[in-house]
């Protein structure tokens, strides 16, 4: 018996396109549903978390996920990759190369953030790489909908890729910017940041979404143009970024 989003613990942010904040980190999975296949945004920070969020879009569709993108290569937002077999993975260009050389330092960091250490070894020594690289734009097909997803980094990390749901019957896009944007607390920039070039990667998420998106962080509620607007000013001032 299917449950709806809502009954799963989901939010719906529009016709089959649903979003979940993870306990423990609060990072945003996404999930789009198209007449033939299923993206979710990001996986989780274990395999664990990557196998509940396999069983819980089933239960709610009836289906399983056929496509993965990944925003960026930090451990909560794509450890649990390897729990969803044979579907086709995205992420920026150079992120498999990254992931592959990185697992040491993945497992490293889930530990320092508190993820069990048996269970961040076993999650870091499976990850896997994108199978599809995103250059600059690639359109995803999903039968009914199609999917954009663009590179829009370096900023927030060295691979930030932006999902785009657009939208239907009058109802808006929906933007999932992985940690680019975060609602929850001032962005985090990590060793792998770019600081200088963090505005300019909003001023490119801006214009992929437009005025009346729904901006979906990667940590925190959703927001609007005028929000990441407001966070693409303080990041601007806070890394010493001249005026776009």
């Amino acid at each position: 018996m299917q449950t709806s989003w809502e009954e799963a613990g989901w939010e719906q942010l529009g016709d089959g396109v649903a979003r979940r904040r993870m306990p423990g980190w609060d990072e945003t999975i996404g999930v789009i549903a198209g007449t033939t296949g299923v993206m979710i945004v990001d996986t989780g920070a274990t395999l664990r978390d990557g196998a509940d969020l396999r069983r819980a879009i089933r239960g709610v569709l009836g289906r399983d996920v056929t496509h993965i993108a990944l925003t960026h290569p930090h451990f909560d937002h794509v450890l649990g990759t390897a729990a969803f077999a044979g579907v086709k993975v995205f992420g920026a260009a150079g992120l498999g190369d990254l992931l592959r050389r990185g697992k040491d330092a993945l497992r490293h960091d889930a530990i320092r953030h508190g993820v069990d250490r048996d269970a961040a070894a076993e999650a870091a020594d499976l990850v896997v790489a994108p199978h599809h690289h995103v250059h600059d734009r690639l359109t995803v097909e999903l039968g009914d909908r199609q999917v954009l997803l663009a590179n829009v980094g370096p900023a927030h990390s060295t691979h930030d890729l932006a999902v785009l749901v657009p939208g239907r019957g009058g109802s808006p896009e929906i933007v999932f910017c992985g940690d680019l944007v975060e609602e929850s607390g001032e962005p985090q920039a990590g060793p792998d940041a770019l600081p200088q070039r963090w505005p300019g990667a909003l001023d490119r998420l801006l214009a992929l979404g437009g005025e009346d998106a729904r901006y979906v962080p990667g940590h925190g509620a959703v927001v609007d143009a005028a929000f990441v607007r407001a966070q693409r000013a303080a990041l601007a001032a806070r890394f010493g970024v001249a005026p776009s």
